[in-house]
């Protein structure tokens, strides 16, 4: 007997593998698979300029990575004692100006030169909300805590979304035409933003995502976009799947789609390696009552000749 019903995933045409580089961005979701893939020493990149949630301020950074148009000072403010810019997270901010401007323009240098060489790429959308700067009268990736009332908040329309993922894949194959793209969306629910009024911005990211494979489809299929948000409303339909706050997917959750996206986006040539990965991050971890002793000098002797082994087969991998 089947007590749940389960997302049909398609196996990907072009899997990840350890000699891969990928590169993920977008919503806190994707910072949950980044840090499996740091976990199997996959060589990943996450975020360079924060946690990004609309697609808009995706596709403006995307724009501005494949020009390399720099940060300048008018790109950034002064707030609550600390510099920020509207484009990017508030981890990046920072109490000298030009410090700021300083890591903005070395991540614009890295990101442009990680696409150039990536063999994939994940993008998360989080939400069809946006925040309108509107001195500026410009859509920002982050507020910052400044006042509520120099913003207006609207929700995108898919075709205004759609448009946007077009020209953030244009951005990035104008850099690297042969990457492989991986779409999906963010299981995390916005409530602040309320109930119905998440489902509304969910929606818009759907329609406007497929509607855009479907356009697409001699270059891009439903093999391009990974399920999350459904894995978690459908087959993890149950609170004992969230955090404490009822709204992100606890670690039992993130488990699980990982188990599901590597089924289907990782080579299953890479699952020794990540099961020799695994076998050494948990000895690692492994902590010993007596540390002096004998026996584990000798464990250590052995976990050490584990590591120098797989280093010898995957050199990039390091712990």
């Amino acid at each position: 007997m089947q007590f749940r019903t389960q997302i049909p995933i398609s196996k990907s045409k072009n899997p990840i593998e350890y000699n891969s580089k990928v590169l993920s961005i977008g919503s806190c979701f994707a910072e949950n698979m980044a840090e499996k893939f740091d976990y199997f020493k996959f060589q990943n990149e996450t975020n360079p300029f924060g946690i990004i949630f609309n697609p808009v301020s995706i596709e403006k950074l995307f724009d501005r990575i494949s020009k390399q148009e720099m940060f300048g000072e008018k790109d950034v403010f002064f707030h609550n004692e600390r510099w920020h810019s509207y484009e990017v997270h508030s981890d990046l901010s920072n109490s000298d100006r030009q410090e700021l401007l300083e890591s903005l323009n070395k991540a614009i240098t890295e990101t442009h030169k990680q696409i150039k060489e990536a063999t994939h790429i994940i993008i998360t959308f989080g939400t069809s909300w946006i925040y309108r700067n509107l001195e500026k009268d410009e859509i920002v990736a982050n507020c910052h805590k400044v006042p509520q009332k120099q913003f207006s908040k609207e929700l995108l329309p898919s075709e205004v979304i759609q448009k946007s993922i077009q020209n953030t894949i244009a951005s990035i194959q104008s850099l690297n035409p042969n990457i492989n793209f991986i779409f999906t969306i963010s299981p995390v629910r916005h409530i602040k933003d309320g109930f119905v009024e998440n489902q509304l911005s969910k929606s818009h990211l759907f329609a406007a995502l497929h509607g855009f494979l479907k356009i697409h489809n001699s270059h891009f299929t439903i093999d391009n976009y990974f399920p999350s948000y459904e894995i978690m409303m459908d087959e993890l339909r149950d609170y004992r799947f969230y955090a404490e706050d009822m709204l992100h997917p606890n670690q039992i959750a993130i488990d699980y789609i990982w188990k599901l996206f590597s089924e289907s986006n990782i080579s299953e040539d890479s699952f020794s390696t990540m099961k020799e990965v695994d076998e050494i991050q948990k000895s690692l971890r492994h902590r010993s009552f007596n540390p002096e002793s004998e026996q584990h000098q000798k464990f250590l002797a052995k976990l050490q000749q584990k590591i120098e082994a797989l280093g010898k087969k995957q050199p990039h991998i390091k712990f």
